[in-house]
């Protein structure tokens, strides 16, 4: 059930995305009802929450039941003794599934309120509580450890620092203060722990806030089919072609036992300070992570190899992930985007660019996995459709694990090409309530099909190289 208003786009991005929903070919196939009734779907579930928190185990560290025992102590502490099942994925074997309690529909809401930032209220949505970076405003004489109703500011309109505001806001849960106003908004830049403790989440989801960070990972459902899809087998050399915050990158890896070489790139520093830090604790010694710009990497002027450093050799990889940078429009929770038609178009031409240096640097039989986070069609199946085009050396690969759902239609792709894509379509399931007795009721088979289902929006296209492009 919707308890959020639809996601609020500008009326030109949310016309491209109904464009590209309704496209000749879907029309044809669905009819204008069903086409119009999956788009509206689609709107409505981007600004909830998936039905299920997944965690990866870092199996080189542990295994997933030992992992699995911990993690259900750990539920029991957070939620005062509270059963949550704890669902291993059939397909993904080191993931593990944790439902989502909600909409909760009778919390009271409380006279003292803190209003937060639209992303700091996604996370909110997820389980986290909420740190003082992300408070906008906070009630005249909010002390430490007064009750608190926490909103989203959804549409970034409430000013740092007010002590009211009317505009629109979203109720996302209770929560105890553990900072007074006057604290919050003192101007101190090292203040940057919890502010609020939610205790009475709209949505209740578990906090993995340094929750066994050495054994588990944070990652949706699909971004962890990628690494899987790419299937690294030890002594392998691989590349990350933009790898931040690196949860691809550690699970490559993971599942590669350590042995080989994994190339972590990313042009942010601080991004791939991350990266490097997440090897660090998930105990992975064959991740080596560079401050590069991924368009440049491939090196043409050189013979010899730069002793491993960017940029690379043509023919350098045994697989390449390309989790390209994209217009995000598959992430959830998400009740607000603010870009224009302009910057959500401006990724189809950089993706472009990325994947002619990662077919480059691809070893004739090597694999490549393409993967984003939005729904768009330009960035998915048109892709594939220009890359095939582009590069007749490149094969089009089933996937295994097959978890998502065939590539949608609209690009001129053939019905078998379709489905050797994977596209996690949000607007797949209705929205659905849960709670502890739906839960109980529920079969494990139901509950993985539903996690499946009702995650966020992505897509995965694994080709291999066939020839030499030298």
């Amino acid at each position: 059930m919707s308890v959020f208003p639809k996601i609020s786009l500008r009326l030109e991005v949310e016309n491209y995305l109904k464009a590209g929903f309704m496209n000749k070919e879907i029309l044809s196939t669905l009819g204008e009802q069903e086409a119009e009734r999956r788009f509206e779907t689609l709107l409505h579930n981007l600004s909830h929450p998936p039905s299920f928190t997944t965690v990866r185990v870092n199996t080189h560290l542990a295994s997933v039941q030992h992992v699995k025992n911990l993690l259900f102590d750990e539920l029991q502490k957070q939620f005062n003794g509270l059963s949550f099942p704890i669902l291993q994925h059939p397909d993904l074997q080191d993931v593990l599934l944790i439902p989502v309690i909600g909409p909760r529909k009778n919390i009271k809401q409380q006279p003292c309120e803190v209003i937060v930032g639209a992303q700091c209220g996604n996370a909110v949505l997820r389980g986290a509580h909420v740190y003082v970076p992300g408070i906008v405003s906070a009630s005249k004489f909010m002390k430490g450890g007064d009750v608190v109703s926490v909103y989203s500011d959804i549409k970034g309109k409430c000013k740092k620092g007010v002590k009211e505001f009317d505009g629109t806001k979203i109720f996302l849960g209770n929560g105890i203060s553990e900072l007074s106003r006057k604290e919050i908004f003192s101007g101190l830049p090292e203040l940057k722990g919890v502010g609020v403790r939610m205790t009475e989440p709209v949505y209740l989801s578990p906090s993995f806030d340094n929750v066994l960070p050495n054994y588990l990972f944070l990652q949706n459902l699909p971004s962890a089919v990628v690494s899987h899809v790419l299937d690294p087998q030890p002594g392998e050399k691989i590349l990350d072609l933009c790898a931040a915050p690196g949860g691809k990158t550690t699970h490559i890896a993971a599942l590669m036992h350590d042995q080989g070489e994994v190339i972590a790139l990313d042009k942010i520093s601080k991004k791939v300070e991350k990266i490097k830090q997440n090897a660090l604790l998930l105990g992975l010694n064959s991740i080596r992570a560079f401050c590069f710009d991924g368009t440049k990497a491939l090196k043409l002027d050189v013979v010899e190899d730069t002793d491993g450093e960017p940029p690379f050799l043509p023919e350098s990889f045994d697989r390449i992930l390309l989790d390209a940078p994209c217009s995000g429009m598959g992430q959830r929770p998400n009740m607000a985007c603010t870009w224009t038609l302009k910057e959500v178009m401006s990724y189809q031409p950089l993706q472009r660019k990325l994947f002619t240096v990662a077919v480059e640097l691809l070893k004739p039989g090597g694999v490549l996995v393409y993967s984003t986070c939005t729904v768009t069609l330009a960035e998915n199946e048109e892709q594939v459709a220009w890359a095939l085009e582009t590069f007749p050396g490149l094969q089009l690969q089933h996937q295994d694990p097959q978890v998502g759902g065939e590539g949608m239609l609209g690009a001129g792709l053939s019905p078998e090409q379709l489905k050797r894509l994977q596209r996690f379509d949000p607007s797949a399931v209705r929205s659905l309530d849960c709670d502890v007795g739906s839960l109980r009721d529920a079969s494990i088979e139901d509950l993985v099909w539903l996690a499946n289902k009702d995650c966020i929006g992505f897509f995965i296209a694994k080709f291999v190289k066939c020839k030499s492009t030298q």
